[in-house]
């Protein structure tokens, strides 16, 4: 590796190498690729106490930088969360391999047999913020596809990806592939952030996780293709046929189960006729975990909740806190998740099949809920077994982006000797 002063010339090495790697990867066996998941799998648990001890330094590196409650539970890692980050190793690892899958074959008049398969991408920048349990859903979803993967992780988890980074080429060299498959951008300056998104010689498409902030910059600055992974301004509709026993388990484990996700729940819509009821009683339970409720004026007056201001309604909390608002029916809902949502996900709670099919047909977020708590917008409990974001776009991948979406594809052609008349 080149001097880490020299930003330019060693992210060119790393960009060099990853890219001779996706060459490799794009048509090595799959039973190795899966090997080299689990056996990082097991490395990542053989080695819990070092990544253990090097979230500590974490910790406290985030505590004097002043990050929220909220983004410290994300860098936090403990064993129950290395268990799981080794169980979505082991689940990616067990999946179908998608690459050479046939999406479509037909025949056509002229004699040409044609067939649409599944091929890597190539080389996938992944740029994230606080999570270092990204590192392993990200490497190890860049692998089962058959790419090559650069990760640029944030400066608060920089030791504890360092060790789990480790961890994923352990498993690459344990199934006799090169390192340079999995890589990570081994500094904590920005500097190398400008560098990848401008490497289009090398990376081939570039997933930003995090914040409004961060998605904002690489979308402003990248001239590599992006996949956009925008903030979670979640929405829970409750409708006026809702259970009030469901909603208020479901509302409460979407707002309080993990604030700092992006599947929690940022925003609550009330249809008026049972603002006094259901809704009422939503709140207070809000209120008594220790969520602080921003209400509308029609809200104000349940014991509790403070009044709400117009900057409240679009807007990713990440903490415990939650905005709640009155209307009309499912159309002022629509019209008001329309307005403000960043198209992540938002959920209706209805018996009214009718009005969850309006809620549904007439919304175009890339997940859409009924009856369902929004922290289950997530790839492993898709079946994915992990995810490197929820994509927000409309392009080629959209809503949780496990292995299938980072592949392309392409046509193979064949027929009997035929020349085009």
């Amino acid at each position: 590796m080149k001097d880490l002063e020299n930003i330019p010339e060693m992210m060119t090495e790393i960009g060099a190498r990853a890219k001779a790697a996706a060459t490799e990867l794009g048509f090595c066996p799959a039973n190795q690729r899966q090997l080299a998941l689990e056996k990082a799998a097991d490395a990542v648990w053989d080695r819990r106490a070092e990544i253990i001890e090097a979230n500590h330094e974490d910790m406290a590196y985030g505590r004097e930088k002043g990050l929220s409650a909220a983004m410290l539970d994300r860098l936090m890692l403990d064993e129950s969360r290395i268990k799981g980050m080794v169980e979505g190793l082991r689940a990616v690892a067990a999946q179908a391999d998608p690459l050479g899958e046939v999406i479509a074959e037909w025949d056509q008049p002229s004699g040409l047999h044609i067939k649409r398969i599944r091929t890597p991408l190539g080389v996938i920048g992944v740029i994230y913020e606080s999570r270092p349990n990204v590192t392993a859903d990200a490497g190890a979803l860049c692998l089962k596809a058959g790419n090559a993967v650069i990760l640029r992780g944030g400066s608060e988890s920089f030791h504890s990806s360092g060790i789990i980074h480790s961890c994923l080429q352990d498993g690459l060299q344990a199934a006799g592939l090169t390192k340079d498959a999995i890589q990570r951008v081994p500094t904590r300056d920005r500097a190398a952030v400008s560098e990848m998104l401008r490497m289009t010689d090398y990376i081939d498409v570039i997933v930003p996780r995090g914040g409004k902030g961060l998605v904002g910059l690489v979308q402003r600055e990248a001239r590599v293709p992006v996949f956009a992974h925008l903030e979670g301004i979640v929405h829970i509709y409750i409708d006026a046929k809702a259970d009030p026993e469901k909603t208020k388990r479901v509302v409460l484990n979407a707002k309080t189960r993990r604030t700092g996700i992006c599947g929690a729940a940022e925003c609550l819509l009330i249809h008026r006729d049972v603002a006094n009821s259901i809704g009422a009683d939503v709140i207070r339970s809000l209120i008594a975990e220790g969520v602080e409720v921003h209400a509308d004026e029609a809200l104000q007056k349940i014991e509790g909740a403070i009044p709400a201001v117009e900057s409240d309604w679009g807007h990713e909390f990440l903490d415990m806190i939650i905005a709640a608002k009155v209307v009309d029916d499912v159309d002022g809902a629509i019209a008001h998740i329309r307005r403000y949502s960043s198209s992540h996900t938002d959920c209706i709670m209805t018996d009214d099949d009718d009005v969850a099919a309006r809620f549904f047909e007439r919304l175009d977020s890339a997940i859409l809920m009924r009856n369902v708590s929004t922290q289950f917008a997530d790839g492993g409990e898709f079946g994915m077994g992990a995810e490197i974001g929820i994509a927000t776009g409309k392009m080629h991948a959209r809503g949780p982006v496990g292995a299938a979406q980072l592949t392309s594809f392409k046509y193979l052609v064949s027929g009997d000797g035929i020349a085009r008349p």
